[in-house]
C-alpha cells in the first residue's frame, strides 16, 4: 500500500452533532439538493463543495473563486478548525435497508486518513488502482475548486482486501472504546460517527495493518484523477517538498470483508434516437440478444430480473408503450470477439455489454444514424420511473423524453478486485457503492502551513 499518514484536518467547530452541516459527495446533487441543504444551515459545506451545477462541466471562474472566499472566511471566523496535531478518523455508517423480509440495519466501517498521492497503479508495496473510466468534465470543475480552496473537500472511498483482519481489529478497537466524538445524520437516513484517533501507537499499529496492500478507488476517481494533476501543477512551478500536503490524498479505507459493504445497481436510460421504436430496437438486435416479452411496470421487471439465475440476463423497458422484456446474450462471452485482451471479469460485466454492443453496435449506428446517444443512469426503479416521467433528477438532465431503460443487477464486489488487479478499468458508472461517504466531516487542507 501506498504510505499511510495522519493529517492535520480541518473540521467544522460546532458542537457533537452536525446533520446540519455535512452533504453527501458533489456528484450525486443537483441544483434544488444544494439549495435544500443550505436551507437547514447556510454554513454546509454543500456552499463550497458545490459552487456550480452540474458539476459534470466546468462553471464560470467567479462561481470557485467565491467557494475559495467562503472556506478561507469560515477559517478566519472559527466556523472550521484544523486539529493541532495530525490525526486519523475512525468512522462508521448506520443505516436501515428494506427488503421482503422485513428491515435490516447494516454498518460500514473505515479508517479516514491520508494516502501518499502516486500515480494509479500496481507498485511494489501496493498500489492504488482504479476500476472505472472517468470523464473530463467532473475533472476539469474538481480541478478548479481544488485550485481556488486548497483543500480536499471530500475523502475518496478505497477497499483494501485485509485479509488478516489486521487493520480492521485496530479499527474495531478503536469504536468499542468510546462513544462518537461527532456524529449527524443525512437525508437518506444514514448516521455518520467519527472517532478521533491521535495516539501514536493505535496510528502505527493501524498503518503497519495495511502493509503490503493495494487500495481499490471504489468511489471518488475523479477526485483521485484531480489530486494528481494538482501535484503536477505545482510540480511544474516548482520543488514540492515531500512533507507538503499535496503530497497526501484524503481517504476513508475500507476493508473488502466488512459486512456492511453494498453495492447497488446503475441502471441505464437512454434516449435521442431519431429512429427508435422499441419493435425496432427489438429486430435490430436479434443477432446479439434474446428477448422474452414480460408482463408488469418497471417493478415487476426488476423482480423477475433479481430472480433470474442467469447472471448475464438485462431488463428492457420501452418509455412509451410500458412494454417489457428480459434480454440476455445470443452467445457465451459475447465480447470475447473484440476484446479479447480484457480478463474475464470484465467481459461478464453488463454494464459493457450494454456499452459495446448494445449502444455502439445497435442504438447508434441502426437508430441514430452514427451519432452518439443520450445516457442517464439512475440507482433505484424509482429514479427510472422519474425520469421517464419528466422529472430532473440528480443522474438525468434529459431535454426530450427518454426512450428505453435497460435495468442491471450490481456489479459484483469480486468483479471490482479482480478488473482492478488485471490493470483494467470499466465503463463509466459501473459501481455505486452505498451510502455515500459524507462531505464535512473531515478536510485535507492542501496549503503549507
Amino acid at each position: 500500500m501506498p504510505e499511510v499518514f495522519p493529517f492535520r484536518a480541518i473540521h467544522f467547530a460546532a458542537p457533537r452533532e452536525q446533520s446540519a452541516l455535512v452533504a453527501p459527495p458533489y456528484d450525486v446533487l443537483d441544483g434544488a439538493g444544494k439549495q435544500r441543504l443550505l436551507a437547514k444551515d447556510p454554513r454546509n459545506i454543500v456552499g463550497i463543495d458545490l459552487p456550480h451545477t452540474p458539476a459534470k462541466e466546468l462553471g464560470p471562474p467567479g462561481a470557485y473563486e467565491a467557494a475559495g472566499d467562503r472556506f478561507r472566511a469560515f477559517l478566519a471566523d472559527g466556523t472550521l478548525v484544523r486539529t493541532v496535531r495530525p490525526v486519523m478518523f475512525g468512522y462508521r455508517q448506520t443505516w436501515t435497508q428494506s427488503s421482503p423480509g422485513g428491515e435490516t440495519t447494516i454498518s460500514r466501517s473505515g479508517m479516514a486518513c491520508c494516502l501518499e498521492t502516486v500515480p494509479f497503479g500496481p507498485r511494489q508495496g501496493g498500489g492504488v488502482l482504479p476500476h472505472e473510466e472517468t470523464f473530463s468534465g467532473p475533472k476539469e470543475d474538481r480541478l478548479a475548486l481544488m485550485r481556488a480552496t486548497r483543500a480536499q473537500l471530500s475523502p475518496i472511498f478505497g477497499l483494501h482486501a485485509d485479509e488478516w483482519s489486521k487493520a480492521s481489529t485496530v479499527l474495531a478497537g478503536v469504536m468499542a472504546s468510546r462513544d462518537p466524538d461527532r456524529t449527524a445524520r443525512t437525508d437518506d437516513g444514514t448516521l455518520h460517527e467519527v472517532w478521533t484517533v491521535s495516539d501514536a501507537p493505535t496510528i502505527a499499529a493501524y498503518r503497519e495493518g495495511l502493509a503490503g496492500e493495494d487500495v481499490f478507488v471504489a468511489d471518488g476517481h475523479h477526485r483521485y484523477n484531480t489530486a494528481l494533476n494538482y501535484l503536477r501543477e505545482l510540480e511544474a512551478k516548482g520543488r514540492v517538498p515531500p512533507e507538503h500536503p499535496a503530497r497526501r490524498t484524503m481517504f476513508v479505507l475500507v476493508g473488502m470483508s466488512d459486512p456492511g459493504l453494498v453495492i447497488w445497481p446503475t441502471h441505464r436510460v437512454l434516449g435521442g434516437m431519431r429512429d427508435y421504436t422499441f419493435d425496432r430496437f427489438l429486430n435490430e438486435s436479434g443477432l446479439y440478444l434474446q428477448a422474452l416479452p414480460v408482463a408488469g411496470g418497471l417493478e415487476s421487471l426488476d423482480e423477475k430480473l433479481l430472480a433470474s439465475t442467469d447472471p448475464s440476463v438485462l431488463g428492457l423497458y420501452d418509455f412509451s408503450t410500458g412494454r417489457a422484456a428480459l434480454a440476455s446474450p445470443v452467445t457465451a462471452d459475447p465480447l470475447a470477439g473484440r476484446f479479447r485482451d480484457k480478463a474475464p471479469a470484465w467481459r461478464a460485466l453488463s454494464v459493457a455489454f450494454i456499452q459495446h454492443v448494445i449502444v455502439e453496435q445497435i442504438c447508434q449506428p441502426r437508430l441514430n444514424g452514427g451519432q452518439p446517444v443520450k445516457w442517464a443512469f439512475p440507482h433505484t426503479i424509482a429514479e427510472v420511473a422519474a425520469i421517464g416521467a419528466g422529472e430532473q433528477t440528480g443522474a438525468s438532465t434529459f431535454t426530450t423524453p427518454p426512450q428505453l431503460a435497460i435495468i442491471v443487477r450490481p456489479t459484483p464486489l469480486a468483479a471490482v478486485r479482480d478488473v482492478s488487479r488485471a490493470g483494467q478499468l470499466m465503463p463509466q458508472k459501473s459501481t455505486f457503492f452505498y451510502p455515500k461517504l459524507a462531505t464535512g466531516l473531515f478536510v485535507h487542507g492542501l496549503a503549507e502551513s
